[in-house]
Order: structure tokens, then C-alpha cells, then sequence
């Protein structure tokens, strides 16, 4: 897990290609050229969901974890909290293969508040909450990119 400033996240690059292309995809970003849903950046190596959404309560919110990728979590506008927790601290509840999805029960074991000037990169073994108010609820407009791993 990396969490950055979006200033710094140049300092990343040369991990692996597929996060090569995510990154430099943040970097060059222009969010009125996204579409909502799935955008483009190099086939299934790499590519971006833009989406909107209102932060709702942790107890309300739901882990998720992936098998083949790796995320990079992008705030437009608004704020929110995102947990992370280590997988092998949590129990799995569900897997969506197709959808690469992994859901989990258990603890938050750290928290970041994610603002536009805020990077958080997470890997497979970092399951992540997202969508958690901070503290109260807010409009937010975010980007996921997604990089093979």
C-alpha cells in the first residue's frame, strides 16, 4: 500500500508496466475527458472507472479486495475515509472471480482521508473500505485506476 500526495506519485514509477501506465495516467489526468465507467488506458494492463457516489457511515460500507489488480484511488471532489486492512487479518465472506471481487468481514486496521491532493495505491493484500464518511456524509467524484499485478 502507498499513500501519497498526487504531487509525489511520480516517485512510483518503474515498479512494472501496468503500474507505469496507471500512474502516468493519474499524472496526465483530465477528468472532463472521462466517461463514467470503465476508460481505456492500455487494454486490460491498465485502466480507469470513473464514478460518483454520497460517503455513507462505516457501518454501512463494505471491504473489497482483488485477485488480479492492484488500485489506485483518485479523488475528484469531496473527501472520504478509506480502511485498510491486511487480508490476513480479515475473514473472506465471497468471491465474484468474473468481476475480480473478494468480499471480507473484520476490523479496519488503519485509516486515510482521501482528498484531491491525495494518492492511495493498494494491492491485493491490502483489502480496502471505501465510500466511509469522514465524518459527515459528502458528494464524491473519483477516479479507480487499475493496474495488473
Amino acid at each position: 500500500m502507498i499513500y501519497t500526495k498526487k504531487k509525489d506519485l511520480s516517485r512510483y514509477l518503474g515498479q512494472s508496466a501496468s503500474l507505469n501506465a496507471a500512474i502516468r495516467a493519474v499524472l496526465a489526468l483530465e477528468p472532463e475527458k472521462l466517461s463514467m465507467g470503465r476508460n481505456e488506458i492500455d487494454g486490460d494492463a491498465a485502466f480507469v472507472n470513473r464514478f460518483d457516489y454520497d460517503t455513507v457511515p462505516q457501518e454501512k460500507a463494505m471491504w473489497e479486495g482483488h485477485r488480479d489488480y492492484g488500485d489506485i484511488h483518485v479523488v475528484l471532489e469531496g473527501h472520504e475515509r478509506i480502511g485498510v486492512s491486511n487480508v490476513e487479518c480479515l475473514t473472506k465472506t465471497c468471491e465474484k472471480p468474473e468481476e475480480d471481487f473478494v468480499g471480507f468481514t473484520g476490523d479496519v486496521q488503519n485509516w486515510f482521508r482521501m482528498t484531491p491532493e491525495d494518492v492511495l495505491i493498494v494491492y491485493p493484500e491490502d483489502i480496502h473500505m471505501v465510500k466511509v464518511s469522514d465524518p459527515e456524509q459528502c458528494h464524491v467524484k473519483k477516479c479507480c485506476f487499475k493496474f495488473r499485478v
